[in-house]
């Protein structure tokens, strides 16, 4: 007998599995092949990077060791990128181990020699193009490329985030922004050499013209921050609760802090009702038309990334009925 969202066990990530494959065609239209280099943070599911695969994109961006290991192991190891620094030696060594062609980000000498004595050989400069996180100055970038080769390692190219504009619901200022970090990742490229320049992501990817490759992820299947931009990428993944408490003003569903990533805002409920707020299991609103104990309801997270995260399976839904479930098998480090 088929399966509907009736019968899942809440919360539960559903996955509408029209708009997913329209997201996947959309972005394999307009950045197809190599152009793309889904970054799989986003999902953490080989399931869905396959589907990813199928439509041309073999090659993906990790941010964890484990990531690494389970697409490789999936036989999704055709060329994978580990954009994030690691300096642990052990998980280095698994990854130089791995059956599947390794490059990894580096920033520092500490990382440089860390991946050198590891055994790994590819290396991305990773750059800081504008956001305060992981990258080194531009200025020093040639001088780290020649750094790398002389400790035997091959500089594939450059890489860096413009996750700082990215999300910015100004598009004129978005463009701007992600001009200005790609002049710096530009200027770091004629020093470092290579063929490879990655950027980008799921805000950028329709008007970063200077990166060779995006790390797209969310695109896939998105989230309220994302939808704020007006890109053509459709809502896919909703929270599946149910309403476990009822008052005269407010009512309660079974989801919150440790089923939703909260750092971008809160979700979005269904029908115009009113977040109140969300606490560890616990979801409470002003609904816009009654609700009753034991009903269900969808809630769109504002962020996929941890969201998908705290879950262990997708279910992919067409209307209401569940026609498969996909375990998400690259969480955890």
């Amino acid at each position: 007998m088929t399966r509907t969202i009736h019968d899942l066990a809440t919360p539960a990530l559903l996955v509408d599995v029209d708009d997913l494959d329209a997201n996947l065609d959309l972005l394999s239209a307009a950045l197809p092949g190599d152009r793309l280099r889904p970054h799989v943070k986003a999902h953490k599911c080989t399931a869905l990077a396959r589907r990813q695969a199928g439509r041309g994109h073999r090659n993906f961006t990790c941010a964890t060791v484990r990531e690494m290991v389970g697409m490789a192991a999936a036989g999704l190891g055709d060329d994978l990128l580990l954009a994030n620094e690691v300096v642990d030696p052990e998980r280095l060594k698994r990854l130089a181990a791995l059956d599947a062609r390794v490059t990894v980000a580096i920033d520092s000498e500490a990382t440089l020699r860390a991946a050198a004595a590891a055994g790994l050989r590819e290396v991305l400069i990773d750059v800081n193009v504008g956001l305060p996180r992981c990258g080194c100055p531009v200025e020093q970038a040639g001088s780290l490329a020649d750094l790398a080769r002389t400790n035997g390692l091959e500089v594939r190219g450059v890489m860096g985030y413009e996750g700082h504009v990215v999300g910015n619901e100004d598009r004129d200022a978005r463009e701007k922004g992600c001009e200005e970090s790609m002049e710096l990742l530009l200027r770091a490229h004629a020093d470092v050499g290579g063929e490879v320049v990655s950027a980008g992501g799921t805000g950028t990817y329709d008007c970063n013209r200077w990166a060779t490759e995006i790390q797209a992820g969310s695109y896939a299947l998105m989230d309220t921050a994302y939808a704020k931009l007006g890109l053509p990428l459709r809502q896919a993944l909703q929270l599946w609760c149910s309403v476990i408490s009822v008052s005269e003003r407010f009512a309660v569903a079974d989801g919150g802090l440790k089923s939703l990533g909260m750092d971008h805002g809160n979700p979005s409920l269904p029908d115009g009702g009113k977040l109140w707020f969300c606490s560890d299991e616990h979801i409470t609103f002003a609904p816009e038309t009654p609700v009753a104990v034991g009903d269900r309801i969808r809630v769109t997270p504002a962020h996929v990334d941890p969201t998908v995260a705290y879950h262990e399976r997708l279910h992919l839904v067409s209307g209401e009925a569940v026609v498969d479930s996909w375990e998400v098998d690259l969480r955890g480090w």
